[in-house]
């Protein structure tokens, strides 16, 4: 027999023994879980509840759509102050574009693309 034949008559023997093994430890923990659910006074609409009692003082997890929505500052478009040779604008706020620092690693200033005011 090849190798690939006798690879899968084993993954056959053992998936018919997890699955044994599966239901033989089912009925035992399903009667675990019956016992621990009489011991603690659990039922199935505790079982059901959205939220989970906290531990030891602590405040429970809210969920994310308990959480109110983050509002986005909205602010103001600012003007350009630079304008390269290609049309292309900068604020002057945040990184310097790529298209302004190459220009400057040729030599050029930054003043010499300001917008006149």
């Amino acid at each position: 027999m090849s190798k690939l034949i006798d690879l899968q008559t084993q993954i056959a023997h053992l998936q018919k023994q997890a699955e044994e093994i599966r239901g033989k430890e089912f009925e035992a923990t399903v009667t675990e879980i019956r016992q621990k659910m009489q011991a603690f006074g659990i039922t199935i609409k505790d079982l059901q509840a959205t939220k989970v009692k906290s531990k030891a003082g602590r405040k429970p997890k809210v969920a994310a759509a308990d959480k109110p929505a983050k509002v986005k500052k909205v602010t103001a478009a600012v003007a350009a102050k630079y304008r390269g040779p290609n049309g292309e604008t900068w604020s002057g706020r945040g990184l310097t574009p790529k298209w302004l620092s190459s220009l400057i690693a040729q030599g050029n200033t930054k003043e010499q693309y300001l917008i006149p005011a």
